[in-house]
């Protein structure tokens, strides 16, 4: 159990660190340092121990074993750099439905995505791993367009360009929200 109590700490502590880092890069300072604190929280950190696996999200273990995970919707529900957490009840169709995301919680999806896949992948990862996730789990998201598009657009710069220039983007993306504009240069939606 103790294992568990600090791999699952350790985990956690290394990738809110690397999420940090990348916000400072992307010029989403303010998200960094607010980035996964739910995570500390009983409801998310007792389960987290439980189902520590160190090679994936206990998430998905608790899922396995539970049939549900109850940390992962104490987590989407906290953390606005989820899509999941960007669902509504649409009085019209009469179902959930996603919405769209305001770009900074897409700019520390990136963030955080990539750095889930550098702390799971350790010494194996490649700037395309991230990119590789995504779409496999493409066909089963519930994720509004123009977000699913904007992620995807960053994802392939990564993987195509590199982590400078992905962060570069980022950093002209958030100066340019400041002053108004709302367009992705490159990104043909």
């Amino acid at each position: 159990m103790m294992n568990r109590f600090f791999g699952h700490l350790t985990t956690v502590i290394r990738h809110r660190h690397m999420v940090m880092l990348h916000c400072f890069k992307a010029g989403i300072i303010k998200r960094g340092l607010l980035h996964d604190l739910s995570k500390f929280s009983p409801t998310e950190f007792i389960p987290g121990v439980r189902y520590f696996q160190g090679n994936r999200s206990p998430n998905e273990r608790e899922r396995e074993v539970e049939g549900a995970s109850k940390a992962w919707m104490h987590h989407k529900g906290r953390n606005r750099h989820h899509f999941e957490y960007w669902t509504d009840y649409n009085p019209h169709v009469r179902k959930m439905e996603p919405v769209k995301m305001p770009d900074v919680f897409i700019f520390e999806m990136f963030c955080d995505r990539v750095a889930a896949s550098k702390i799971y992948n350790g010494q194996n990862f490649n700037n395309n791993m991230p990119l590789e996730y995504y779409v496999r789990g493409k066909t089963h998201r519930l994720i509004e367009q123009e977000t699913a598009s904007k992620l995807e657009f960053l994802l392939r710069m990564l993987a195509e360009k590199g982590e400078k220039k992905a962060f570069s983007y980022i950093r002209r993306q958030v100066r340019r929200n400041r002053s108004g504009k709302t367009d992705w240069p490159g990104l043909e939606l």
